[in-house]
C-alpha cells in the first residue's frame, strides 16, 4: 500500500517539477542567460536540495490546516482515501496543464483537491473557507503587486543604466546596489534557514549566542561585497568594443551579459526557495497517509515528515523538470514577451520580493502568479504591444479553473475509491 502511494506522490511531484519549476528558470532561458540544459541541471540540484533540507514545514501545514484532521479522528481511513484522491487529481491536472504549456499553481491545485474530497466526505463545514477566500484574494493581487514591483525595478535599470550615453560606466556604479538588492531579498528567504545549524554549532561548541539575524546579515554583506568585486573585474576584462545586440543567442552586449549573471543567481535562489516550499504540495498527502498507516490515527499539528518522503518529493520534482519542464519554461520565458537579461533579472527580483513580503504577512500566494505578473510589468515598461495577450488569456484561464477542477476531481475520485473499497471489504 505505502509503496503504491509513494509512487503516486512521485507522480504528482514529477508533474509539479515539469510545471512549477518554470517559475525559477523560465525567464533565464527566455533571456538566453542560460541554455535549457543548463537551467534543468541548475534547477534540479537546487530544487532537490531545498526540498530535502527545508520542505517539511509546508508539508505539515498542508496536511493539517486546510481541513481539520480532528473531523476524521474516528475514521482515519476516510482521510487516507481522501489524500490518495488528492495525489491522483492534482497529478492529472498538472500533467494536462504541462502538456498545454500552461503555468498553473500547484498550491491551488492541492488546496482545491483537499477541499473537494473533504466536502463530500464530511460536509461543507469541514473546509476552512476563510483560507480558500484568502487564497482567492491573493490570486488576484499577486500578479498586480509583482508587476508593479518589476516595472519599478526595470524603470530604474532602464533609466539609470541602459538608456545612458555611457551605460558601462553607469553599470559599474550601480553594481553594488544591484548586488545588495539581489542578496538582501533572497538572503532573507534562504540565509536564516541555512545559518541556523551554524548558530547551534557556535552555541554548543563555544557558548556563543548571537542574535538570530547577525550571522545572515554578516554573510549577506560579505556576499554582496564579493559579488560587486567579481562583477567589476568581469566588466574590466571586457572592453566596450564587445558591444553587440543583447537579443542574440549568445549575449554579446556586456551590460546584458553581466545582468544575465545576476539573473542566474536570482534564479538559483528562487529554485532553492521553490523546492523548499512547493515540495509540500506533492508530499503532504503522502506524509499524512504514512502517518495514518503507522499510527492508526490522523496527523495533528505536531507530526513531522520523514526524510525518505522529502527525498521522494525532491526526486520527483527533478525528474519531471528534466523530462517535461521545457514546455512551461518556454511559455513563461519566451511566449509572453521577448526578454533580455535586464528584464529577466528584474522579473525574478520582483517575484522574490512579492513572495517574501507575502510570507512575512502570512499570505498564501502563488509563485506562478508572481512571476507572470513580473514579466507583464517588464512588458508594460518596454511597450504594451510586445505583450502576447493570447498567451496571457490561456494562462489566466488555467489559473481560474484550477481550484474548481481539482476540487471536482478530488471529490469524484474520493467517491469512486471509497465505493470500490466498500465493495472489496
Amino acid at each position: 500500500m505505502i509503496i503504491l502511494v509513494a509512487l503516486l506522490a512521485f507522480y504528482l511531484a514529477w508533474n509539479l517539477g515539469a510545471n512549477d519549476v518554470a517559475n525559477s528558470m523560465g525567464t533565464s532561458v527566455g533571456s538566453k542567460a542560460v541554455t535549457l540544459r543548463q537551467a534543468i541541471i541548475i534547477a534540479g540540484i537546487l530544487e532537490f536540495t531545498g526540498a530535502v533540507l527545508f520542505g517539511g514545514a509546508v508539508s505539515e501545514t498542508l496536511a493539517t490546516e486546510i481541513v481539520n484532521p480532528a473531523i476524521f479522528a474516528s475514521t482515519p481511513q476516510t482521510l487516507l482515501i481522501g489524500m490518495v484522491s488528492v495525489l491522483i487529481s492534482c497529478g492529472l491536472w498538472l500533467q494536462i496543464a504541462t502538456s498545454l504549456g500552461l503555468p498553473v499553481s500547484s498550491s491551488h491545485a492541492v488546496v482545491g483537491a483537499i477541499a473537494g474530497f473533504s466536502w463530500v466526505a464530511a460536509g461543507i463545514d469541514s473546509v476552512d473557507w476563510s483560507s480558500i477566500g484568502t487564497i482567492t484574494i491573493a490570486w488576484v493581487l499577486t500578479p498586480v503587486i509583482s508587476g508593479i514591483v518589476a516595472s519599478s525595478f526595470y524603470t530604474i535599470v532602464k533609466r539609470f543604466i541602459l538608456d545612458r550615453p555611457n551605460p558601462l560606466q553607469q553599470l559599474r556604479e550601480w553594481i553594488p546596489w544591484l548586488s545588495a538588492a539581489l542578496l538582501s531579498v533572497f538572503g532573507v528567504i534562504v540565509l536564516p534557514s541555512l545559518t541556523q545549524p551554524l548558530q547551534v554549532f557556535l552555541t554548543n561548541r563555544w557558548g556563543l549566542t548571537l542574535p538570530a539575524h547577525d550571522i545572515p546579515l554578516a554573510i549577506g554583506a560579505l556576499a554582496a561585497v564579493s559579488l560587486s568585486l567579481v562583477s567589476w573585474r568581469q566588466l574590466e576584462s571586457r572592453g566596450a568594443g564587445e558591444w553587440g545586440s543583447g537579443g542574440e543567442s549568445k549575449i554579446q552586449n556586456p551590460i546584458e551579459r553581466q545582468l544575465g549573471r545576476f539573473q542566474v543567481l536570482s534564479a538559483c535562489f528562487v529554485a532553492f526557495a521553490h523546492g523548499s516550499n512547493d515540495v509540500g504540495n506533492a508530499i503532504a498527502p503522502l506524509a499524512a497517509i504514512a502517518y495514518i498507516r503507522r499510527t492508526g490515527s490522523v496527523p495533528l499539528a505536531d507530526f513531522s515528515v520523514p526524510l525518505w518522503i522529502l527525498v521522494v518529493g525532491g526526486l520527483g520534482i527533478v525528474a519531471g523538470l528534466a523530462v517535461l519542464g521545457k514546455n512551461v519554461i518556454a511559455t513563461v520565458g519566451e511566449n509572453i514577451i521577448p526578454l533580455q537579461p535586464s528584464g529577466g533579472f528584474c522579473a525574478e527580483l520582483a517575484t522574490a520580493t512579492t513572495v517574501l513580503v507575502a510570507s512575512r504577512l502570512g499570505l498564501p500566494i502563488s509563485t506562478s502568479h508572481a512571476l507572470v505578473g513580473g514579466v507583464i510589468g517588464i512588458g508594460l515598461v518596454q511597450s504594451w504591444r510586445s505583450i502576447r495577450f493570447s498567451t496571457l488569456q490561456s494562462i489566466a484561464g488555467a489559473w481560474v479553473i484550477t481550484i474548481p477542477i481539482t476540487a471536482t476531481l478530488g471529490a469524484i475520485i474520493f467517491l469512486v475509491a471509497r465505493l470500490v473499497l466498500l465493495q472489496l471489504y
